[in-house]
C-alpha cells in the first residue's frame, strides 16, 4: 500500500455501521481525512488501550494463560518497567520504554472460551466500551478468523496470536490482520523430511482431526506432504473440539491397516487423544511388520507437560522453543532475553504461545512508532514487507501479499528421559525459511482477497 493510496483512502464516514451489527464509536469530526482523529478509537489522552483476547476457559485454556502472562510482560517492557526483554535485542530500535509514542500502555482482557461467538463478543466489547485500538490473542484458528473479520469491519488492527490454520492468511485473510505464527503448510513442509528419515516412505496413516478450520487445513497439509513421500492416507476421522474422551475414536485404529496415527489435535484435545492412544497400546503395537508410530504435527512444551511421559518420542513442529538460542546459536538472538524476563517474573520458561503474543505486541508498538501514527492504515503500511530480526525466530518477514510471517520452523520430538518438567522436547531440526515458503496463490491458500485497510470511524 503506497503512501498516496493511504492518504486518498482516509476514513469512512461518521457513524458507519459495520458487519455483525457493530456500530462503532463516532470519532470523526469532519476534519481532514488525513488528520489523526479520523480512525476508530484514536487515543486522545496520555494512555493507549490494547485488547488481549485469549481462551481463559475451554480446551486451550493453558495456552491462553501463558499468552496473558506474555502480554502483561510486553506491556511492562513497553512502559519502561522490568529489564526490557526483547526491546534490547529487536533489530528495530524505535521502542524506548516510554510506552507507544509517549502514551502509557494499558490493556483489557477477554475470554474467548475457544468459541468464535464468545471471542467476537469479547473483542467487540473491548473495542466499543474500552476503546482498544488493537486486538491480539487467540489459540484457536476459528476464533482468530472470526475476530480478524470483526477487527477488519471495526477499523482496528488484529495481531493474531496462536493461529495455525492456512485460512487465517489464506481464504480468510484481511488487510487489518497480521500473523506472526507459522501455519499448517509450513509445519508439513518442515516435518516431511524428518518423518521420512524416522519412518521411511512406506507408511499407512490414520488421521484424527479437530473438526474446524485449523484441523481441516492441518490434515490437508500433512496428508499432502506425507503422500508426496509415498505414504498412504487410510482414513481421516473428524472429532469435535469439545471432546474430552477420544477412546471411541482410537479403538478402530489398530484394525484399520494403518501403522501411523496422526493426531491433528491441539491443546487439551491433543493431551487427551494422545493419552487415550497410549492407553490403547499404540506405542507398543506392531502393524504391517513395523513399529506403530504416533505423529502430532503441531504441539508445544505446554502440551508436552500435560501429556507427561506419553510425549516421549512423538515428533511435531513448533513456532519457537525456549532453548533455541542456546542450542542453535546467535541466529535466534532474543530468545534468551525473553526467557530470562519471563522466567524471572513467573518462575518457569515461556511457551511458543507466550512468545508469539509477546512478539506481536512489540511488533504493533514498533509499527505505530515507525509510522508516527496509531491510524491502522499507517500501521498496515509500516508492517507490510517489514523485515526484522532479534525477536527469537531469526530473520523474519511480514509478506505484504497476505500478511503472513515467514521464518524458520522448529521440528521437535518428545524427550525419552527429560531432566525436568519444563524441558520435555528436544529440537530435531530447524528448517530454514526458504524450505517452508510458498507463493501467495498456492492452492491451499486460494480464495478470498486481502482487501484494503479499514481505518474505521
Amino acid at each position: 500500500m503506497t503512501r498516496s493510496h493511504f492518504t486518498r483512502r482516509g476514513v469512512m464516514k461518521t457513524g458507519a455501521a459495520t458487519g455483525a451489527g457493530l456500530t462503532l464509536p463516532t470519532i470523526f469530526t469532519g476534519a481532514s481525512r488525513a488528520q489523526e482523529q479520523g480512525f476508530t478509537n484514536a487515543p486522545t489522552g496520555d494512555t493507549v488501550t490494547l485488547g488481549f483476547n485469549v481462551p481463559q476457559t475451554g480446551p486451550y485454556a493453558d495456552e491462553g494463560a501463558d499468552e496473558l502472562r506474555a502480554f502483561e510482560l510486553a506491556v511492562e517492557h513497553l512502559n519502561g518497567e522490568g529489564d526490557g526483554g526483547m526491546l534490547q535485542t529487536f533489530s528495530s530500535k524505535e521502542l524506548d520504554g516510554s510506552g507507544i509514542m509517549g502514551k502509557r500502555v494499558e490493556f483489557v482482557t477477554g475470554d474467548t472460551q475457544t468459541k468464535s461467538d464468545a471471542a467476537r463478543a469479547a473483542a467487540q466489547s473491548m473495542i466499543q466500551k474500552d476503546g482498544a485500538v488493537m486486538i491480539s490473542g487467540g489459540s484457536s484458528s476459528g476464533v482468530a478468523v472470526a475476530v480478524q473479520g470483526l477487527c477488519q469491519d471495526a477499523g482496528v488492527i488484529f495481531m493474531s496470536g496462536l493461529t495455525h490454520s492456512n485460512d487465517t492468511t489464506g481464504k480468510d485473510k484481511k488487510a487489518n490482520g497480521f500473523r506472526h505464527f507459522f501455519n499448517a503448510y509450513m509445519s508439513a513442509a518442515a516435518m516431511a523430511p524428518v518423518l521420512e528419515s524416522l519412518y521411511g516412505t512406506d507408511r499407512k496413516a490414520y488421521h484424527l482431526t479437530a473438526d474446524y478450520t485449523w484441523g481441516w487445513t492441518q490434515q490437508e497439509s500433512i496428508a499432502a506432504a506425507t503422500e508426496a513421500l509415498g505414504w498412504e492416507t487410510v482414513e481421516n476421522v473428524l472429532t469435535p473440539l469439545a471432546a474430552t474422551d477420544f477412546s471411541s475414536y482410537i479403538a478402530p485404529v489398530l484394525n484399520s491397516g494403518a501403522d501411523v496415527l496422526v493426531l491433528n489435535h491441539y491443546g487439551g484435545n491433543m493431551v487427551n487423544s494422545l493419552t487415550n492412544a497410549v492407553q490403547f497400546g499404540l506405542k507398543q503395537a506392531q502393524a504391517n511388520g513395523k513399529d506403530f508410530q504416533i505423529v502430532v504435527p503441531l504441539y508445544s512444551e505446554l502440551m508436552a507437560r500435560g501429556a507427561g511421559e506419553n510425549i516421549a518420542g512423538i515428533p511435531g513442529s513448533q513456532n519457537w522453543d525456549w532453548k533455541l538460542e542456546n542450542e542453535r546459536g546467535s541466529r535466534y538472538t532474543g530468545t534468551n532475553a525473553f526467557v530470562q524476563s519471563f522466567g524471572q517474573k513467573y518462575g518457569f520458561p515461556p511457551s511458543q504461545a507466550a512468545h508469539t503474543c509477546y512478539a506481536q505486541t512489540l511488533l504493533y508498538a514498533d509499527a505505530v512508532t515507525r509510522a508516527g501514527s496509531f491510524n491502522p492504515c499507517a500501521v498496515v503500511e509500516a508492517l507490510e514487507d517489514f523485515e526484522f530480526d532479534g525477536l527469537g525466530n531469526g530473520p523474519t518477514l511480514y509478506r505484504a501479499a497476505d500478511h503472513q510471517c515467514f521464518k524458520d520452523v522448529v521440528v521437535v520430538r518428545g524427550k525419552e528421559n527429560p531432566d525436568n518438567e519444563f524441558d520435555l522436547v528436544e529440537i530435531v531440526e530447524v528448517t530454514p525459511t526458504e524450505a517452508v515458503t510458498y507463493e501467495p496463490d498456492h492452492p491451499m491458500f486460494a480464495g478470498g482477497e486481502l482487501g484494503e485497510c479499514n481505518p474505521g470511524a
